[in-house]
Order: structure tokens, then C-alpha cells, then sequence
């Protein structure tokens, strides 16, 4: 049986709170300003890793949260399921395996092409 704009809709909602709580989690550890010192170099490699790897983590949550937070917008305005390049209907198969999606597939396939 084929998705439903509602269904779509639910699972925007819960991808949205598990995206914030999982931005919630790391939060505590993800600094930005720099590493601490520490007297082994072994140390100071770690935590560098462990820092790039937590912010580039933030981000790319942070980026998520905001697509489905757009893509929830677009509920609310009527918009929701027309590509934003083009103006078309998006395929409900595509919305059902990326419910944030902003293009349909051939707008998407043109965008990768230029890349």
C-alpha cells in the first residue's frame, strides 16, 4: 500500500525529535574553540580526532534537523511534495525513502551531475 502525506508527516515529526535529542546528546562534548593541553601527544592526537569528529557529527545533525524542519514548514503552507527546482509533484517513493526531500529525482540527478 502506498505512504500517505500523513503518514510522511508523522515520521517527519519523529525524525525531527530524534535528530534534537541525538544534537542534545552530543552537545555537552562538541567544542569548537580548541583542545585541551595534556603532557602526551597520543593525548592531545585523541582528542583532536574525537573533537573534529563530534563537530562534524553536530553539524551534519544540525543540517538534518533544519531539512525536516523545512520540510515540516511546507506542511503548514501548502508546499510540501513540490520540487523546489522545477515545481513538480515529488514521487510519493521518493518521499517515502527521504521524506525531506526538496527536489524531485530528475532536478536531484541533475544537481549530482553538476557537482
Amino acid at each position: 500500500m502506498p505512504v500517505t502525506y500523513d503518514e510522511l508527516r508523522k515520521e517527519l515529526l519523529v525524525q525531527e525529535r530524534d535528530l534534537a535529542a541525538q544534537l542534545e546528546a552530543i552537545a555537552h562534548s562538541v567544542r569548537e574553540d580548541g583542545v585541551g593541553y595534556s603532557n602526551h601527544m597520543a593525548d592531545v592526537g585523541t582528542e583532536v580526532f574525537e573533537q573534529a569528529r563530534d563537530v562534524s557529527l553536530a553539524r551534519q545533525l544540525r543540517r538534518s534537523l533544519e531539512d525536516v524542519e523545512r520540510a515540516l514548514s511546507k506542511f503548514n503552507d501548502g508546499t510540501y511534495g513540490i520540487c523546489e527546482a522545477c515545481g513538480t509533484i515529488i514521487e510519493l517513493a521518493r518521499l517515502e525513502a527521504l521524506p525531506s526531500a526538496r527536489l524531485c529525482m530528475q532536478c536531484q540527478s541533475r544537481r549530482e551531475g553538476t557537482r
